[in-house]
């Protein structure tokens, strides 16, 4: 859970858009690593009680935050085009602020948008059941064929080469280089490690580069938590959170499922022994996924990379891990000296642990492809 309190300021925010009702409190919400996140309650005229989600966006992260936000718009109203009107309530929708614009800018400088909260719904921060694993994957299949006739131009790339792990390398090579805090000799069996897996970085974008597999928009943080569940039944409701919604491979949208559904532990558990690739939950992903809108449109080779794709992801994030930790954690929030180490050696461990049982990875995928 968030532990960031809401700002004195909220209220004055809050008149900054176009909400029903009068603010009566806020509270700290989600668990996010990057931006504050707040569950804001306002008394409506009504007498009923309206909710919504406020965020004060990092902008040391996010370096434009009106492309961002152009993004967010275009795709919202994508969306909400698609679904009927007992359903678009139940989709992520932007309140405008007063001046019809999509975010705004406080006093202080700070950036904001709010978003209607989904009633009836909730997120939960890990999988553990095959029918969650199946869920997640379906609805984030679902959403990437729904933006497949995205009108144009190009969405902006939010942060330039996220998934490109090729630069991720680098960017970790050059901050192992410097090691500005002396960092690197604590880490040492984790930096070998990820060393010597340098040769995976570059096969998907070699594959991408020959026109093997396309390019495609995507959401690129397919955490269980980024799609709201429906309090009674359990099913899929929306997928949320489009910061990092951009240009990508399907393929890393996959893998990123595979890396945060497949766990048997938390990310940040601080025994890395305790963290395992469980195998019954991979194969829920396969079937939700090409189960879903998406799996008709995959062609044979990005089909057939899904579980490398898995492992893929996972190292790439124990590369931004490593290379955050060795900068002095300007990226992830953190909450102890080593914390970002801490992620980096789960990373690792569930890499060990899909490499282990690529047997089993292969002999799903050549059971659920044609």
């Amino acid at each position: 859970m968030s532990t960031t309190p809401p700002p004195a300021k909220l209220a004055e925010v809050l008149n900054l858009f176009e909400i029903e009702g009068r603010f009566a409190n806020a509270t700290a919400y989600g668990s996010g690593h990057i931006n504050d996140t707040f569950l804001v309650h306002c008394e409506a005229p009504t007498g009923q009680a309206r909710r919504y989600i406020a965020q004060r966006i990092n902008d040391r992260i996010f370096k434009n935050i009106p492309a961002l936000m152009d993004n967010v718009k275009r795709v919202t109203e994508h969306l909400a085009r698609k679904v009927a009107p007992p359903k678009r309530n139940r989709q992520l929708t932007l309140i405008p602020t007063v001046d019809a614009a999509p975010y705004a800018r406080d006093a202080d400088g700070e950036w904001w948008r709010i978003y209607d909260f989904i009633e009836g719904a909730h997120t939960i921060d890990r999988v553990t059941t095959v029918h969650q694993a199946r869920e997640t994957a379906h609805a984030f299949g679902d959403f990437q064929a729904q933006l497949s006739d995205l009108p144009g131009p190009r969405l902006h790339e939010t942060i330039l080469n996220f998934h490109n792990t090729r630069s991720r390398f680098d960017s970790f090579r050059v901050a192992l280089a410097t090691d500005s805090l002396g960092r690197a000799s604590n880490a040492q069996p984790e930096i070998d490690y990820a060393l010597s897996l340098e040769a995976d970085c570059d096969p998907l974008l070699e594959l991408l580069a020959r026109g093997e597999v396309s390019e495609r928009i995507t959401h690129n943080d397919t955490k269980i938590n980024n799609v709201m569940l429906d309090n009674a039944t359990g099913r899929a409701v929306a997928v949320i959170d489009f910061d990092t919604l951009m240009p990508g491979l399907p393929l890393y949208d996959f893998g990123d499922m595979v890396r945060t559904a497949t766990s048997s532990t938390l990310e940040d558990d601080p025994d890395p022994a305790n963290m395992r690739f469980e195998v019954t939950l991979f194969e829920a992903l396969v079937e939700g996924y090409l189960g879903s809108e998406i799996g008709p449109v995959l062609n044979a080779t990005e089909r057939a990379h899904l579980g490398f794709a898995g492992k893929l992801m996972t190292y790439e994030t124990a590369l931004r891990f490593l290379t955050d930790y060795l900068q002095g954690d300007v990226y992830f929030k953190t909450q102890y000296p080593d914390h970002n180490l801490v992620r980096a050696r789960t990373q690792l461990a569930l890499v060990r642990s899909i490499t282990a049982q690529t047997d089993a990875v292969n002999s799903i995928l050549e059971s659920h492809i044609d």
